[in-house]
């Protein structure tokens, strides 16, 4: 049906439009954390790319490590997925926008997060509670 030589042309594209995707969530970020008084480079640095996430959605810094539950099978994916989500609902709210918001920036999240980055949202400084957020830490 396919040979080897036929999987492989169709290998190039797919990395080419993989690479730009990567390159534009990178971008995307970097002008998230600049908007958030945080080092747009950040976002290159592993590991420290998260922390520094954490201290935008105004969580402690031990929060980052609730991530690496995804080491622990089926119950880790679940419990980083929920993680996830209550951060997006913090992102959101920290830079001003609704709910409605953070459901966009769950389940579309690199378009939402685009918006966030070039739309005219203000990341907002004050150490105020986030609205009551479950699990507020």
């Amino acid at each position: 049906m396919y040979s080897e030589s036929d999987a492989l042309s169709m290998l190039g594209p797919l990395m080419i439009v993989l690479l730009a995707f990567a390159v534009f969530a990178i971008i995307v970020m970097w002008k998230i954390f600049e908007k958030a008084n945080q080092p747009g480079w950040a976002v290159l640095i592993p590991f420290y790319n998260l922390y520094v996430y954490t201290q935008i959605v105004k969580r402690p810094g031990w929060w980052m490590l609730l991530y690496f539950l995804g080491a622990v099978p089926v119950l880790g994916s679940i419990a980083v997925l929920v993680i996830s989500i209550l951060d997006n609902i913090r992102l959101s709210r920290a830079f001003g926008k609704s709910d409605g918001f953070a459901v966009g920036l769950i389940f579309l999240s690199i378009i939402f997060l685009a918006i966030l980055a070039f739309g005219d949202a203000t990341y907002d400084n004050s150490d105020a509670d986030m609205n009551g957020d479950i699990l507020d830490a």
